[in-house]
């Protein structure tokens, strides 16, 4: 089941991090249509912040038609967004990357902008970004 993991000190809206993390999990194929979204409350008691708060990141997937929710039931997603696996061989690649970064001395937000700037480069003008 999917873990949502909040960074309080990210400037990035709570309900933003979890749309975030369940569209990361379905690009990597960690999710898959069917599956179950943990619930508001299973939420709340492993991150600790407000139930209204997950409602809200629910109701914003379920406005780009990824999940659905099913009355008394839960929450399921509809469809997937592949195409990057989670065992892909390029993410060999990138995880050598960034223990070259890292050991090169490079902090996480240094690495994430490097990476972010050449995928700009590389992807321009491609909305999928």
């Amino acid at each position: 089941m999917l873990e949502y993991r909040i960074d309080r000190r990210s400037g990035i809206a709570t309900y933003l991090q979890i749309v975030q993390q369940t569209k990361q999990a379905l690009r990597l194929g960690l999710l898959e249509p069917g599956d179950k979204l943990p619930t508001a409350r299973e939420v709340v008691e492993a991150t600790a912040i407000n139930p209204n708060t997950v409602l809200k990141a629910y109701r914003e997937l379920e406005r780009e038609g990824l999940v659905e929710a099913k009355r008394g039931l839960g929450t399921f997603i509809r469809k997937s967004l592949g195409g990057a696996p989670a065992e892909s061989p390029l993410r060999a690649e990138l995880a050598d990357w960034a223990r070259r970064a890292r050991g090169a001395g490079m902090e996480r937000d240094d690495a994430a902008a490097l990476f972010s700037a050449v995928l700009e480069e590389h992807f321009k003008g491609d909305e999928h970004v």
